[in-house]
């Protein structure tokens, strides 16, 4: 054995995978729900409607892919926060029915230490200690990482995540949802230069982020411009928000005296913001590959295998909407104390 069946439900994306140690990745899906942008937005009902239709499916395929039946798998994980209540519940609840009937644990994974350890599966993967940048439409975090379950956070969002102010963006420019990719193909087409954009929080000490006065300056830009100058507003817009993550990532290695800095979450999957950060600290980036970025059940099935002496049989399902990432403990050991989180958001 040692298989471990991950079960990703946390927001609008259906992710399922097989996880060995020796194997990597064995089986994956990744089922992203459509119904939401004709309402520029994650619905929480019909996202928890979707996982429920889908997820049956998706994890008999995925076992057959592997070649495994349930009761050959070490343990089931699952994503039991933060996100969406109903979402959550849908995951957790199969994951729990599904162990107890193969008599496996159950092992509940947060979702953005599932991020965290992404890039731990590439065949370039980085070593302890590093910082992280977990960045997404949920999260804008930087943590220092010693080790599973050891992390302490330097700095997150006081408004907007970096994902958010994407998304928000996308909508006052007439694009689609998700915006982020949106964003980022019109701004291929524009002028970064042309319009001047703040750098929110730059020219301050600390590590945190803001990037609601960023989408008002947008907002106000574009009332007074034309329809044809929107290139040149994404592309400003993006370079805005990459230049700013990038002083703070500097910032943050520098303060912590650490060599190697981790991207993870979404807007990892960002081209220029990865060029940034390759061109600022060569050598210094991992990332995971881009199918990584976004919501899977990889990940969930590799941090529950990291967590797998955790794993409980008894029957109990309970999620956590918001569960704040430095409460997590490294396995076998007490919680370690660290700044409380002023953002829990998945």
């Amino acid at each position: 054995m040692q298989s471990i069946l991950g079960i990703e439900t946390s927001c609008d994306e259906t992710g399922v995978a097989v996880f060995h140690p020796d194997q990597g990745i064995v089986a994956e899906l990744v089922y992203t729900q459509a119904d939401h942008a004709a309402y520029g937005g994650v619905v929480p009902e019909l996202a928890s409607r979707d996982h429920v239709r889908k997820l049956p499916g998706m994890i008999r395929e995925v076992l057959d892919r592997a070649a495994l039946r349930p009761a050959e798998l070490s343990g089931v994980a699952y994503t039991a926060g933060p996100g969406l209540a109903g979402a959550l519940l849908v995951g957790a609840s199969v994951a729990v029915g599904l162990a107890q009937a193969a008599a496996r644990p159950a092992i509940a994974v947060h979702h953005m230490e599932g991020h965290l350890l992404s890039p731990l599966l590439e065949p370039r993967p980085p070593r302890f200690p590093f910082v992280a940048l977990l960045v997404s439409g949920g999260h804008t975090m930087l943590i220092e990482v010693s080790a599973v379950g050891r992390y302490r956070l330097l700095g997150e969002t006081l408004d907007d995540a970096a994902g958010e102010a994407f998304d928000k963006t996308a909508r006052l420019l007439g694009l689609g949802f998700p915006g982020g990719p949106e964003v980022a193909r019109l701004a291929e087409r524009g002028n970064s230069d042309r319009f001047d954009f703040p750098r929110p929080m730059v020219n301050r000490p600390g590590l945190d982020f803001s990037f609601s006065g960023l989408k008002t300056h947008t907002r106000q830009l574009i009332a007074r411009t034309t329809p044809d100058d929107r290139a040149d507003i994404a592309a400003g817009f993006e370079r805005a928000v990459v230049d700013t993550l990038v002083v703070k990532c500097r910032r943050a290695l520098r303060e912590t005296r650490l060599d190697q800095l981790v991207i993870a979450g979404g807007v990892s999957a960002n081209q220029r913001l990865r060029q940034a950060l390759d061109t600022a600290l060569p050598g210094q980036v991992y990332y995971p590959r881009p199918e990584l970025c976004t919501d899977n059940g990889a990940m969930i099935a590799h941090a529950g295998w990291h967590r797998i002496s955790e794993g409980k049989d008894d029957g109990h399902i309970a999620v956590r909407p918001r569960w704040p990432l430095e409460e997590l403990r490294a396995p076998g050991q007490a919680a370690v104390g660290s700044r409380s989180s002023r953002n829990a958001r998945s």
